[in-house]
């Protein structure tokens, strides 16, 4: 008996345009980044995913205003009377990107007391570069049990950080720069994640009054300001939908437009479907303020398999790399897929197995020989990106295909399933 699951029916040649919603990897760390700024600010394009939702729970637990316009796709957020540093475990736990509250409550408060985040089982993902780097800084961290207690220590050999990472960790660098916009002195941050993501938390800490610059080797010099304002942001396109949709149209052999997906952020991956053979043209949407925006993919008869290797920006993203794989399954020759950010990501493998997709293991890396065919299966996401390369699969797979882990389709997406369903692909949700 299939409990709550998404249905998928083989649909050939997808075709149509469509809009993504703002970028999930972007609006969690900014309606973190609002607890810096006391009063009233506004979010346009705020994507209505479960995530986003566990983050409104977050911050109204914690004293704050918010009101969330669903169909304007608009937050608004009033942190006037933000009155808690602690975030309860049951909250942390949802969601791994809770994490990322702990920054702007040291910022506020001088305190945070957080337990350590859950979310998606990807592997380890320890938060060690957020705490060494908080240490740092001249914060006092003390584990207990399975809360986090951290204090800011008055030290005037904290003034000016320099905090190195030997990997560019997303999530560490967006911490530790929310709280070194409220900290006197100058924060260096050597090796940052530069992902458009980041950029855009850039962009609204700066809106806000921060002083924050980049510099050439992926360098983020932070000078600590005394205030940070509301203020008024929408969210850039998430590119890691972009690529989804531009998937539908390559494993359909159809042609789908993304209105406003932004060609600067997507080179690797708009790079690798060309090397597949599919057509893919850029800034077929554009303005003169948005000269690279839209892409079209037209999706070839003979894809030709190709190497992947995910990694930082601007390298192929570890968050398309499932879903790319899914493709890869009905490409001719052998493809190599190299999975260098989370070592638990090649838990969709075994289920595109169950579809008849000839893929082998070897530690990180997964080889991929084309085959003719996939077949419908009951298959189970594990976790967002999952669900997302076997819908991806179920749409080109004889039969049908039952995708159990609902929970993560709802995490990662809005809505998406309307969206495929506006561009002919056979997409049905039963809960």
């Amino acid at each position: 008996m299939l409990g709550a699951h998404i249905l998928v029916k083989k649909s050939l040649e997808i075709h149509g345009s469509v809009e993504v919603a703002g970028a999930k990897n972007a609006v969690l760390v900014i309606i973190s980044s609002l607890i810096l700024a006391k009063g009233r600010s506004v979010l346009d394009n705020v994507p209505n995913s479960s995530d986003v939702n566990h983050m409104i729970m977050l911050l109204q637990d914690l004293g704050a205003y918010v009101e969330f316009n669903v169909e304007n796709k608009q937050l608004t957020v009033d942190t006037s009377n933000l009155n808690k540093f602690e975030v309860k475990p049951e909250i942390m736990n949802k969601m791994r990107a809770s994490i990322l509250v702990m920054g702007p409550l040291l910022a506020r408060f001088g305190k945070a007391k957080v337990a350590f985040p859950g979310g998606c089982v990807l592997g380890a993902r320890p938060i060690d570069y957020h705490l060494n780097g908080f240490k740092k800084m001249g914060i006092k961290i003390e584990e207990d049990g399975c809360y986090i207690n951290a204090e800011k220590i008055d030290s005037k050999e904290h003034l000016n950080s320099r905090i190195i990472f030997e990997y560019p960790s997303v999530g560490a660098t967006e911490n530790l720069m929310m709280l070194a916009a409220l900290t006197e002195g100058q924060t260096t941050i050597v090796n940052a994640a530069l992902e458009p993501e980041v950029l855009d938390l850039v962009d609204i800490l700066n809106k806000m009054g921060a002083d924050i610059k980049c510099g050439n080797g992926a360098f983020l010099y932070i000078n600590g300001v005394s205030e940070l304002k509301p203020v008024h942001h929408a969210i850039i396109p998430d590119r890691l939908e972009a690529g989804t949709f531009l998937l539908t149209a390559a494993i359909t052999g159809g042609c789908v437009t993304v209105t406003n997906a932004i060609a600067d952020h997507m080179d690797m991956f708009v790079e690798k479907m060309r090397e597949m053979g599919h057509k893919v043209e850029t800034g077929v949407c554009a303005d003169e303020n948005n000269p690279t925006r839209g892409i079209r993919l037209t999706g070839t008869r003979l894809p030709q398999g190709v190497k992947i290797k995910t990694g930082p920006y601007p390298a192929f993203p570890t968050d398309l790399q499932a879903p790319t794989m899914a493709a890869l399954c009905l490409a001719n020759g052998t493809s190599l897929v190299e999975e260098t950010v989370f070592e638990n990501r090649f838990m969709h493998v075994q289920e595109l197995q169950k579809m008849g997709a000839q893929i082998s293991l070897a530690g990180n890396q997964a080889l991929i020989r084309g085959v003719e065919n996939l077949y419908g299966n009951n298959l189970i996401a594990t976790d967002i990106r999952a669900s997302c390369a076997l819908v991806l699969a179920g749409l080109a797979a004889d039969g049908q295909t039952h995708v159990s882990g609902l929970h993560h389709w709802r995490r990662g997406y809005d809505q998406l399933e309307i969206k495929i369903q506006a561009l002919g692909g056979q997409v049905e949700i039963n809960e």
